[in-house]
Order: C-alpha cells, then sequence, then structure tokens
C-alpha cells in the first residue's frame, strides 16, 4: 500500500541514500506470535514531517506475498547495504536503481497487452487500499497503514466502487455492506 514513488527514482542518476531507499532501511523480525515480518523505514516520505522517518511494516501473505518477494529479491538483485532496495543489474553487472517511467512503461505494456489498461505511481497506493476495503479490513487501519494524511482514501474508493458498479452490473443492494467506520 505504497505509492510507487517510494520506491522508485526519477533518474538513474537522481538515487540519493538520504532520500531514497537502501537496504540498510529494511528490518526482518517476527512478531509475537512468531510470524514474520519486514519494516522499511522510509528517509523521506511525501506525508511525512521533516525529519521524520515512515515506516511500512511488510508481513507474510498467503496468494502474493510481499515479505517472499523482498526476500526473493534480496537473492536475485545482490547489493550491499547503501545501494537502492529496489534495483537490477545492467548487462554490465551495475547495480541500477528502478527508474519510474521506465518501470510504468513495462507495467503497462503488460498489462494492456492483457486488456487491463494502464497504471500511474499513485495506483499502487489506491490499489493496496482498494484491496483491503474489500477484504472488509477497518478504515481507520487501512488510514494509518496507508500512511494517508487525509481522507482522500475514502474519495478514491467511492469512485473505485460506483466504476465496479457500472461495469460489472453490480447492485448496490447486493453489495456487501461497509465496515463500520466507513464515512
Amino acid at each position: 500500500m505504497m505509492r510507487f514513488g517510494k520506491v522508485t527514482v526519477k533518474s538513474r542518476a537522481d538515487f540519493n541514500g538520504s532520500k531514497h531507499l537502501k537496504w540498510s532501511n529494511v528490518s526482518f523480525g517476527t512478531n509475537n506470535l512468531g510470524n514474520p515480518f519486514a519494516t522499511l523505514h522510509l528517509p523521506l516520505a511525501k506525508t511525512a514531517e521533516a525529519g521524520e522517518i515512515q515506516k511500512v511494516h511488510i508481513s507474510e501473505h498467503k496468494d502474493i506475498c510481499p515479505l517472499e518477494a523482498l526476500l526473493n529479491l534480496a537473492k536475485v538483485v545482490p547489493a550491499g547495504l547503501n545501494d537502492p532496495l529496489f534495483s537490477w543489474h545492467d548487462k554490465k553487472g551495475d547495480l541500477r536503481p528502478i527508474v519510474c517511467k521506465a518501470a510504468l512503461k513495462r507495467i503497462n505494456s503488460i498489462t494492456t497487452a492483457w486488456g487491463w489498461g494502464t497504471s500511474f505511481g499513485h495506483s499502487f497506493h489506491i490499489g493496496g487500499t482498494s484491496h483491503y476495503m474489500s477484504l472488509g479490513k477497518d478504515p481507520e487501519i487501512i488510514h494509518i497503514a496507508g500512511c494517508w494524511k487525509s481522507l482522500a482514501y475514502q474519495t478514491y474508493l467511492r469512485a473505485f466502487e460506483l466504476v465496479v458498479m457500472r461495469h460489472m452490473n453490480t447492485n448496490p443492494a447486493n453489495c456487501p455492506p461497509r465496515p463500520l467506520g466507513w464515512a
């Protein structure tokens, strides 16, 4: 449930370890129930106060697991602690940070080929939010976990809800009730 801009850079030369995620900004652990997790300590975030480090917590999931993906990334793209977290090796073996426009172009080439339309950087933040809402999660938890500073996420979800109903011929009377706390 992160903004794509938190994990990418504008250009290869743009990477700055004091602003962008690097491997030293990741910590792994287990919670009091013994479940593994990772925490990303964001050195700079659009919604953070100056000097504030936002944290994004990643936990295990059954089907598509972000924690497993992060551990796999460490194996597939070996990097040092001060290297970009989300990166790749070019043909020469040099480590390169993921550039936002290039990554979105590649993602969109795949999604449009499948007839799914295109994405923009904020799509991942909105998509994560709508996913958790569809699972019936508490809106306040989504608000906190998504680092939303305003109630804008509810606007996105209302629009998403209307689009789904319109294009999937869903009768609002057949939809599950909104979770408690939903405005």
